[in-house]
């Protein structure tokens, strides 16, 4: 059976998400972890070297401007999950205004940036690439003040990996994500468009205001 969007909204909604083994592999399959990736929108950990890089920086800070770039950005790597038919969904997802970028620009140059679904309060954050030193953390640190300053309660990162302990990403069960999953799907004034996403400046002094 073809994935469709529906389809696939249906799967976060359930729990579950897609991959595929290769960027070459035509197959398609959903995955349901027994542990679980998740970032708490209220314990992201900003060191003082990326607060300061973040104080320091000229590049900026956008939503949307080119959705599709990020997923190839994310996928330009020797192994990825990303197939054609993957890629394709989340475009069409994109296309819906249920699957969001927020990127890092130097001038012209997309250097960074992180994408991900939406559905009510969850964002099931999918996949993030940096070109520059520190992009994919700035990228990170702007999502996770975004999503907190516009009503979303639950930020999915699917899998714990060690980059994202360090940032304050926790591995939780199964039944407790599903926990947080109820409640997040809950929500209904989760809006990612409500508010302007700012600059890096605007970012850190929220976040170490705050912390």
């Amino acid at each position: 059976m073809r994935l469709t969007p529906d389809l696939l909204l249906q799967g976060y909604a359930a729990g579950i998400f897609p991959m595929a083994e290769s960027r070459d592999d035509p197959e398609v399959f959903w995955v349901d972890p027994r542990m679980r990736g998740v970032l708490p929108l209220d314990g992201f950990h900003i060191s003082r070297s990326l607060a300061r890089a973040m104080r320091r920086t000229d590049w900026v800070l956008r939503v949307d401007a080119d959705f599709a770039a990020v997923v190839d950005g994310c996928a330009d790597r020797v192994d990825t999950w990303i197939n054609p038919e993957i890629r394709r969904l989340y475009l069409d997802l994109h296309d819906r205004g249920q699957a969001r970028s927020i990127e890092v620009w130097d001038g012209r140059a997309l250097v960074g940036g992180v994408y991900g679904v939406v559905l009510k309060g969850a964002f099931f954050g999918e996949s993030m690439f940096s070109r520059r030193t520190n992009a994919s953390k700035m990228a990170l640190a702007a999502a996770v003040d975004h999503l907190r300053r516009t009503g979303f309660t639950l930020f999915d990162t699917q899998f714990l990996t060690p980059h994202l302990a360090t940032l304050g990403a926790q591995e939780i069960t199964r039944a407790t994500y599903h926990a947080r999953l109820g409640h997040a799907l809950g929500v209904h004034s989760a809006d990612f468009t409500a508010l302007a996403i700012g600059s890096f400046q605007d970012v850190v002094q929220r976040m170490t205001h705050t912390s």
